[in-house]
């Protein structure tokens, strides 16, 4: 299927604006949850568009911007470490998606969701399992979720720059995790996570 068929799909419903959802962040130790919601013209040419995860940083950061400068609109949710450890990190994916939706201006009339789990929405929304690589408003939105968390993720670097979250963005990489076995955690740490939790002072 091309990465147009969903949106023709829904178009032939007669939806015009149409948002893709995908998030960044679900796997890491630290850091928060983003997620971002895109509603793309109908023809929009973006050359490269693809799964952000197929990408190079710079790659991303060349198609964040042109995605700024041709989207309709674009929404962005962000939930952080202490909510992901209240709730759990599935809930708060849902809930920065979410949040994406609702800051959406103008409104979308239809939701195309990466992966397989619906949100709390009033709007019609469909669930595209590998989604990201199949169509180009939720490829558009994972690319604005990973960027503007690599973005959030090295300003933390600044200020937490023991840990290295400027390299690894808050991954259970290596260096990551002896780091935390050396400093112990950070506020932005989410504490319910293994090899996290082992390391939370009593």
């Amino acid at each position: 299927m091309n990465t147009e068929a969903f949106e023709e799909q829904a178009r032939k419903k007669g939806f015009s604006l149409i948002a893709g959802i995908d998030e960044a962040g679900r796997g890491p130790l630290a850091g928060p949850v983003v997620a971002a919601a895109v509603i793309l013209p109908q023809g929009v040419c973006l050359p490269g568009l693809n799964d952000s995860k197929k990408l190079t940083p710079r790659q991303r950061e060349r198609l964040f911007e042109a995605i700024y400068v041709q989207a309709v609109s674009i929404g962005i949710g962000i939930v952080d470490p202490v909510e992901i450890d209240r709730i759990n990190i599935l809930q708060a994916t849902r809930v920065s998606m979410a949040m994406a939706v609702d800051n959406l201006r103008p409104r979308p009339q239809c939701l195309l969701i990466d992966g397989t789990t619906p949100i709390t929405s009033l709007l019609p929304q469909r669930c595209i399992k590998h989604g990201d690589r199949r169509c180009k408003s939720i490829s558009a939105a994972s690319i604005v979720a990973k960027v503007t968390r690599d973005r959030i993720m090295q300003r933390y670097d600044l200020d937490f720059p023991e840990f290295g979250f400027g390299k690894h963005k808050g991954y259970g990489t290596k260096a990551h995790c002896k780091a935390i076995e050396t400093f112990g955690c950070s506020p932005i740490h989410r504490k319910t996570f293994r090899r996290v939790r082992e390391y939370v002072s009593v």
